[in-house]
């Protein structure tokens, strides 16, 4: 019965794909228990759980990657799987069959909680084990998750209504790009993973101290960094998902698009806006997101005076490879190579 239940519920996600396409929903209320982290080998996605081990479901690369460093040289004990292998973008990935059951049978689910995890709830309600404990990240961070904001020449989108007319407050759902989010997400991944494998918690816990020192680390040098900086503004031409981490450290910023945008095509207002304001500022970079195409950049630059600023792009994280996986990629490299980056825009 369970078995049929649950591709019925795949069938009807198909056919619900396009609900999904973006991100920054409002925070949703599906159960939470605060802890968890865990393994460095990447489990195929169809297998069953092995026998013995604690199986760890998580969507995004952040959170697996925090997860590997917490468990440490404990990994055998456990089965990880990342769900959004191979280059999937968060805002698109739609959960297979194989998805669902593993979800469904793991000791630890972890998820962002946004509007591109709206299958969650529902394949929740068809776990088979009972002491599942599912990891929103959103709701573990609770009041410091934040409102999706248009700043000035910014394009919008067209705002959706709700059912009854009213609209409902939009999240951004890149909660990983800030350190000090990061820090308590791998704390309450900690303390899940201690709980459920009681006897190794003391291991957990100081893989979980000497891995969050790191990250202090890191967060003091962005402060050095935007302290120090000549300027302390960013324009981004192309998708803004890094909100939190302008706000961590007191930048402003002028994007093409909000984060979560589906929009590949700016206009002509936000092209020259944004020309303009490279040119007040005297900025000598323009930033985009990974896997730009960099059109929307160049033709900002081309629109400045000078129009000899670099291109530079940041990782946001929202998509990683199998490559970068077998290539030992983690999430303080990728925020470390941001810092060069943004260095590089805050001359």
């Amino acid at each position: 019965m369970k078995k049929n239940r649950i591709l019925g519920l795949v069938m009807t996600l198909a056919l619900c794909v396009g609900l999904f396409a973006g991100c920054g929903s409002s925070k949703t209320d599906y159960p939470v228990e605060k802890e968890a982290n865990a393994v460095d080998i990447k489990q195929e996605k169809g297998t069953e759980k092995t026998e013995d081990k604690i199986s760890i479901v998580c969507t995004t690369f952040p959170q697996y990657d925090w997860v590997r460093e917490v468990i440490g040289d404990q990994k055998d004990q456990f089965d990880l799987t990342l769900l959004l292998d191979d280059g999937v973008d968060l805002h698109s990935y739609q959960p297979t069959a194989e998805d669902i059951a593993k979800i469904s049978s793991s000791d630890i689910f972890i998820y962002v909680g946004g509007e591109s995890d709206g299958w969650v709830e529902d394949a929740l309600e068809e776990a088979t084990n009972p002491d599942l404990k599912a990891i929103n990240m959103m709701e573990v961070l609770g009041d410091t998750v934040k409102e999706e904001e248009i700043v000035e020449g910014m394009q919008a989108e067209e705002e959706e209504e709700a059912e009854e007319g009213e609209e409902e407050p939009e999240y951004d759902e890149h909660v990983w790009l800030s350190l000090k989010n990061a820090k308590v997400l791998v704390e309450n991944i900690s303390d899940t993973i201690q709980a459920v494998d009681t006897e190794n918690a003391q291991s957990y816990k100081e893989n979980a101290s000497a891995y969050l020192e790191k990250l202090n680390q890191l967060d003091s040098q962005y402060e050095e960094t935007v302290q120090n900086a000549n300027v302390k503004t960013v324009v981004f031409g192309d998708r803004f998902p890094f909100r939190y981490l302008v706000d961590d450290y007191k930048l402003n910023y002028y994007a093409a698009f909000v984060g979560c945008s589906a929009e590949t095509e700016a206009s002509f207002e936000t092209i020259t806006f944004l020309a303009k304001k490279v040119d007040e500022l005297g900025l000598n970079t323009i930033l985009t997101i990974e896997n730009s195409n960099h059109e929307i950049a160049e033709n900002i630059k081309q629109n400045t005076e000078k129009k000899n600023q670099n291109i530079l792009s940041m990782n946001s994280l929202q998509s990683v490879t199998n490559a970068d996986l077998d290539g030992g990629f983690t999430y303080l490299k990728a925020m470390q190579d941001n810092l060069e980056v943004l260095k590089q825009a805050l001359n």
